[in-house]
């Protein structure tokens, strides 16, 4: 199935050059390209691309405000923002707003490309011990934000699936808990699945920061 997607930089030269890699593969297809934030977020409105790429920095509108626009309305779209700078502060924003990747311009073509791929599968691109790292950091030293579900979800999720986001939590892979726990891996790709759906998060990167916001795990 092809994955369609929208780009949006105001860098021509990089947008140019970054559709042109997009249309080699036979997977992807770069629906529209634009170069501000604001007709990012109508072209995203219209088209409904499975994947829309944003440059953090653009006129008009940048793209994590653009991002949070765009999520905020819960369509089927996944967002990876783009950026010259390795700031946690914007990858902290970023995945407060649910975005699926956040990778630095400098990265090679072939790990950007794969980028849209992981996100249109509905996974987060930031590793688990680099979560982690984020998620401790910024969530010690700011105040508190609004959850990202009710305080009240937590009862919903079963002694197991509460154990599993634990060790999310802790920055675990699925197959570092299933080694851990001495269950398959598919078992806890099951049980993330489910915490996920009944604590109404995006993925898994969500769960990390609702278990720290939450002060399930110091």
């Amino acid at each position: 199935m092809t994955i369609r997607v929208l780009l949006a930089d105001d860098h021509e030269f990089f947008r140019s050059g970054f559709r042109s890699a997009l249309e080699t593969q036979d997977d992807l297809e770069c629906v529209a390209d634009v170069g501000d934030g604001q007709a990012a977020v109508a072209e995203i409105e219209r088209l409904r691309p499975d994947v829309a790429v944003l440059d953090v920095r653009m006129p008009r509108l940048d793209g994590l405000t653009a991002a949070e626009a765009v999520l905020s309305r819960g369509g089927s779209t996944r967002v990876v923002l783009l950026t010259t700078y390795d700031d946690d502060s914007y990858v902290y924003r970023g995945l407060r707003a649910g975005v699926s990747g956040f990778c630095l311009k400098s990265m090679p073509t072939e790990e950007l490309l794969g980028a849209i791929r992981i996100a249109a599968r509905g996974d987060a691109l930031i590793d688990p011990s680099v979560t982690r790292r984020l998620v401790g950091t910024f969530t010690a030293g700011m105040a508190p934000a609004p959850r990202p579900s009710a305080p009240d979800g937590l009862d919903k999720l079963t002694a197991r699936e509460r154990e599993i986001l634990l060790e999310l939590a802790r920055g675990l892979s699925n197959a570092e808990i299933a080694a851990r726990l001495y269950v398959g891996e598919q078992t806890v790709k099951t049980h993330v699945s489910h915490l996920l759906t009944k604590l109404g998060l995006r993925d898994r990167v969500q769960a990390v920061i609702y278990a720290y916001e939450n002060s399930l795990l110091e």
